[in-house]
């Protein structure tokens, strides 16, 4: 079964992409107030670590890029610069998987987590692995802006791939269910293959000798640790919304951080005390849930890692391990040690 494309206005999603578009207008001197007209997205946003964004807001910033961009090859260029460590918790599960076969899976299995404003899927043939892009989009683009999408996504998956794998993989092949546009002669140049287009899909093709390689960065129990996240955080966005699930989705995005009320609430645009009604009005608060999140992380990492308690305690917020140890018994009855075993 592919994973859902998200609701167009569900505002999940860090403004890490529409950040990298600002910044490459900027530098071809638009102002980032002009590029981000009509998305509701301010400017102070894109340094905001706890600002959340929808796809139809990305949608719009991109849509400006296409009007106000004297560089046809902008879509390239913000594909090389969204580098997997902009992408969270999604960035390490392909980061750390164990093989490139698994690179392929998990970027499809965990795509909702990544602003997708288009589907993606991929095959693999005795000779080759295919990644296909079946043109469904979250909304209905004009043709500029679908094929600045496409180009976008072509330019993403390359590096992404070379980033996990640590070296060089050139495309066989890259086929474009579309004209050629004036600027066809720069796509060998950004994709590193020969280009065709009015093909009957769109599809990113490379030799399957690769996909047996080992990542650069795998590493089996940080791979079973972010991959369990990540397994969560879809869960919870293919659940209907509530508030309480909005606040728990936050939480366990930033393991390190747990932003307080007060932030969460702003994050929300609401104050703490309606967050604090609401949360009630569906039989929980915010402590609970705060609770529920660090006990969720403490078993994960006692169970997939080696940190010690006091390493975790620091990365849950607590002053000390003797706090982490007291909360950990009420949670669940056990011991670290107990529970490791």
């Amino acid at each position: 079964m592919k994973p859902p494309l998200p609701l167009p206005d569900e505002r999940i999603y860090p403004p890490y992409k529409i950040g990298v578009i600002v910044d490459i207008l900027k530098e071809q001197g638009v102002s980032p107030e002009d590029c981000l007209r009509g998305s509701a997205v301010a400017v102070e946003d894109l340094s905001n670590a706890f600002a959340l964004t929808s796809v139809s807001q990305y949608l719009i910033v991109c849509e400006n890029a296409v009007s106000l961009s004297r560089d046809p090859a902008i879509a390239f260029e913000a594909g090389t610069r969204l580098h997997l460590s902009a992408y969270g918790i999604y960035g390490y599960a392909l980061m750390s998987c164990m093989s490139l076969r698994d690179y392929f899976r998990l970027a499809v299995k965990y795509r909702r987590l990544t602003t997708p404003p288009t589907m993606i899927e991929f095959m693999e043939h005795a000779d080759t692995v295919v990644w296909t892009f079946p043109e469904v989009f979250v909304s209905n683009p004009s043709r500029k802006l679908r094929e600045f999408l496409i180009e976008l996504q072509f330019s993403v998956n390359i590096t992404h791939l070379q980033e996990v794998a640590g070296r060089k993989h050139s495309p066989l092949q890259a086929c474009f269910s579309y004209p050629p546009p004036q600027h066809a002669h720069i796509y060998p140049k950004y994709l590193g293959c020969p280009c065709l287009f009015d093909q009957p899909r769109c599809e990113l093709i490379y030799d399957n000798s690769i996909l047996d390689q080992k990542p650069q960065m795998a590493h089996q129990l940080t791979a079973a640790l972010v991959q369990e996240m990540c397994d969560q955080l879809i869960g919870q966005t293919m659940e209907p919304e509530n508030l309480s699930t909005k606040v728990y989705q936050i939480l366990v995005g930033k393991p390190g951080e747990l932003p307080s009320m007060d932030t969460i609430a702003h994050m929300l645009n609401m104050s703490s005390r309606t967050l604090r009604r609401h949360l009630e009005m569906e039989g929980t608060s915010f402590q609970a849930i705060i609770d529920d999140v660090r006990c969720s992380l403490a078993l994960k990492y006692l169970k997939t890692t080696r940190m010690s308690t006091s390493d975790i305690a620091m990365l849950l917020g607590f002053s000390d391990a003797a706090n982490f140890r007291r909360a950990l018994k009420r949670w669940t009855g056990k011991g670290a040690e107990e529970l490791r075993r």
